[in-house]
């Protein structure tokens, strides 16, 4: 085997720690971005944060005493007024005078959950420590809906451990877990601690006490609760023996019933999204912007960089060079992700105008590629750019990434995006007749004559997207 030197020419991408960053950047939502900046703040001492413009003349006037105002001692220190000071303003007893600002008592209260509630009220009844054992176990097993979500031989058993390692040796028996069970579902919120739908309308129920004779009817749809949950009217009134009249009072009291009592106590926090984008309509134009307000201000410190020296190769200059080197290349990074936004988002907006104009209806198909072709980037670029990304419309706030949907065929041989079908499905079952509800086939037939080439599979696809049930589950006949 013999060796030997050449020399070979080849292409190879390589990333650099300055593209690393960059990228990074691209990804980061709005909030991480901030973090990020204030992990580079914190680290990097030639990078700094600028103010607004009067804080930072304070702060400079404090390091440089002469930039104050020359002036400031010419102002003599009596004025001449051309009023008194009685004129305006009368004399008042301080002590009797009222407080500027009316001294109010905090009556804030922190919202209680379920759990709570319901043990506040378990300890003001007459119950042995035995049977509040029990109790703490079923209000332990209640879900988010408030409904019982373990079985009864569980909290049995659940009970029974709790009292041996209490010291009791008493042995609990099943009917003393439904006897305590019956105490807590007539708390209050009423219905809690059921252990399905129709035990909580029951329980609803039976506190009902202004129409005897609705509640019997009532009572009777309960009892053929299987008929109801279908929507089989026909079978219903055959096996009730109720009117179509007597039924429709006898549902409207029903739906009256809080199917879910626990739910109110569920502390729901909202989720805020801070938008990157501003969309504004001016005249007939439409104008994208970024948030000035989540725009961060960053500079090299200009104290620290006027202390590097050219020719000096001592290891604090090094340093500061390689620290203000960073520090460009970071200013640099946030600048190119504020571009890229700003380009990617305004020819999102120029490909959905008849959205902001008309709805969803109006949006038209896209795709990452078509985006990409047009900013001149990679798609794997404005799939980053688009991520946690969020623009301000008059339509409400809208992640970037919305704006992308598959398409179907027209019969003109053009395309349709799915979140305009699923908008136009989502209108004609709004305004159709609840006694005959349009069917899957129906619905795919309006959209053919639209010009939307759908089949039916596609339409009960888009229909569950929306949570809408089909045409047998939404018809009524009261």
């Amino acid at each position: 085997m013999k060796l030997s030197v050449g020399l070979k020419v080849a292409n190879t991408l390589s990333l650099t720690p300055q593209l690393q960053q960059a990228i990074k950047l691209l990804q980061l939502s709005s909030l991480e971005l901030e973090q990020e900046i204030q992990l580079q703040l914190d680290s990097n001492p030639l990078l700094e944060k600028i103010e607004d413009e009067f804080s930072s003349i304070q702060q400079e006037e404090q390091k440089d005493p002469s930039l104050q105002d020359d002036f400031s001692h010419e102002i003599p220190d009596d004025l001449p007024v051309d009023t008194d000071w009685d004129d305006i303003y009368t004399h008042q007893s301080t002590a009797l005078a009222a407080p500027e600002y009316e001294e109010r008592e905090d009556n804030r209260v922190i919202a209680e959950n379920l759990a709570e509630h319901l043990l506040w009220q378990i300890n003001l009844l007459h119950l042995s420590e035995m049977d509040k054992v029990i109790a703490y176990c079923i209000v332990d097993a209640l879900d988010d809906r408030g409904y019982l979500g373990s079985e009864l031989d569980e909290i049995l058993a659940a009970a029974q451990h709790l009292a041996l390692q209490a010291g009791w040796t008493d042995e609990i028996e099943l009917a003393e877990v439904i006897v305590v069970l019956k105490y807590i579902q007539r708390l209050d919120p009423i219905g809690v601690a059921a252990r399905h739908l129709v035990e909580c309308l029951a329980l609803q129920l039976e506190s009902f006490e202004q129409s005897c004779e609705l509640k019997l009817q009532a009572q009777k749809l309960l009892d053929h609760a299987d008929l109801l949950l279908t929507n089989d009217i026909h079978r219903l009134m055959k096996q009730t023996q109720l009117n179509l009249e007597q039924l429709k009072q006898a549902i409207t009291l029903l739906k009256s019933f809080d199917p879910e009592p626990g739910a109110k106590f569920q502390q729901k926090e909202g989720e805020y999204q801070i938008p990157d984008v501003i969309l504004q309509k001016k005249d007939t134009h439409w104008h994208v912007f970024l948030n000035p307000d989540i725009l961060p201000k960053l500079r090299v410190n200009p104290f620290y960089a006027g202390m590097i020296r050219r020719a000096d190769q001592s290891t604090d200059n090094q340093y500061l060079k390689s620290q203000m080197l960073e520090a460009k290349n970071f200013i640099k990074s946030v600048d190119e992700r504020h571009k890229t936004l700003l380009k990617v988002a305004t020819c999102i907006v120029e490909h959905q105008k008849n959205f902001f104009e008309i709805g969803a209806e109006g949006m038209k198909p896209l795709v990452l590629r078509d985006i990409a072709d047009e900013v001149e980037l990679h798609e794997s670029t404005v799939s980053r750019v688009t991520t946690n990304k969020y623009i301000l419309t008059p339509r409400g706030l809208f992640e970037l990434k919305y704006f992308f949907s598959s398409h179907v065929g027209t019969a003109t041989g053009g395309e349709c995006s799915s979140t305009a079908i699923r908008a136009m499905i989502k209108k004609m079952i709004s305004t159709e007749n609840p006694k005959k509800p349009l069917s899957d086939n129906i619905i795919a037939k309006l959209l053919q004559d639209e010009g939307i080439d759908v089949a039916r599979r596609t339409v009960a696809k888009y229909r569950e997207s929306l949570n809408i049930p089909a045409s047998s589950e939404r018809k009524t006949l009261i």
